[in-house]
């Protein structure tokens, strides 16, 4: 290493050695205040900024306080190691069942659902029919469903609750089932999907703060964009909406085990495979900068 580099180092570690543990903890502090508040933007390209400045704040922790920039490396590389915890712990063990079988089912308590009877009178607000509560359980995963159509405009929609071990949350989905077996859906799941969607499947996918009448409008965009017009979608049975979905279920989980995400084991239910388990991670490093 040549003298100027040397200089360098030794001038940066002089001026570390320097701050106090007060500027330091100000300095972290305020690089996390700017990162969550790049994070709530509304413009994609300053939320990615935000997500690497959350890289920026774990590194300064490891740097600031030990004086090693290899332990800011270290602090830094473990948001990506980290959901491998929940991966070999939870997921590895998880299984589901091959059929979800969806079923009548009662809406769930007031205070575990409050905003159940205000998404819906905002759904039927846009002209769509509340058609049925259905939904499935298996083990200590639970799936909710309240379904709608728009006869007029040949058009679904959806409200989805899942609890899986006591964590719960919703999204709303509307979906157009084209002649030609393509569906299109647009939604505000608020993650990366953890199974790859069938090839049919196309997803316009919104951020979770959007009301209905928002998620409405980009659904007609959407179509109109993709040139699809009423009269190319399927006129469904509003009494078929459940079997429809049912389908659906059955044809993701048969098109993952066939991808290799999932595996099925000898009593006939499926869990992921270590591929599947690779996928998951990806997806995760995918919210992390919202590339999706």
């Amino acid at each position: 290493m040549t003298a100027a580099p040397l200089a360098l180092v030794a001038a940066v570690d002089l001026d570390l050695a320097r701050w106090s543990l007060g500027s330091q903890i100000l300095i972290v502090l305020g690089t996390i205040a700017l990162s969550m508040g790049l994070r709530t933007m509304a413009h994609p390209a300053l939320r990615k900024v935000g997500a690497l400045g959350v890289l920026v704040t774990s590194f300064l922790i490891g740097w600031l306080f030990s004086g090693s920039w290899e332990a800011g490396v270290f602090c830094a590389s473990s948001w990506l190691l980290l959901p491998w915890l929940e991966i070999l712990t939870r997921v590895r063990k998880l299984t589901l069942p091959l059929e979800k079988n969806l079923r009548h089912k009662s809406p769930p308590q007031a205070d575990a659902f409050p905003a159940l009877g205000e998404i819906t009178e905002e759904v039927e607000g846009e002209g769509f029919e509340h058609v049925d509560d259905v939904g499935w359980d298996w083990k200590n995963y639970a799936q909710f469903f309240r379904l709608f159509y728009k006869g007029a405009e040949r058009s679904q929609a959806a409200i989805c609750l899942i609890d899986q071990h006591n964590a719960a949350f919703y999204y709303l989905s509307i979906s157009s089932r084209a002649q030609d077996g393509t569906i299109w859906t647009t939604w505000n799941y608020p993650f990366s999907y953890s199974l790859k969607l069938v090839p049919q499947w196309r997803v316009n996918r919104l951020r979770g703060e959007v009301t209905f009448f928002e998620m409405y409008e980009s659904h007609r965009h959407f179509l109109h964009m993709n040139r699809v017009a009423v009269a190319d979608l399927a006129d469904l049975d509003p009494d078929a909406i459940q079997l429809d979905i049912q389908k659906d279920l059955r044809a993701q989980i048969t098109h993952n085990i066939a991808s290799g995400i999932l595996k099925q084991d000898a009593a006939g239910d499926v869990r992921y495979s270590w591929r599947g388990m690779f996928f998951i991670w990806l997806q995760f490093l995918r919210d992390l900068v919202r590339l999706s």
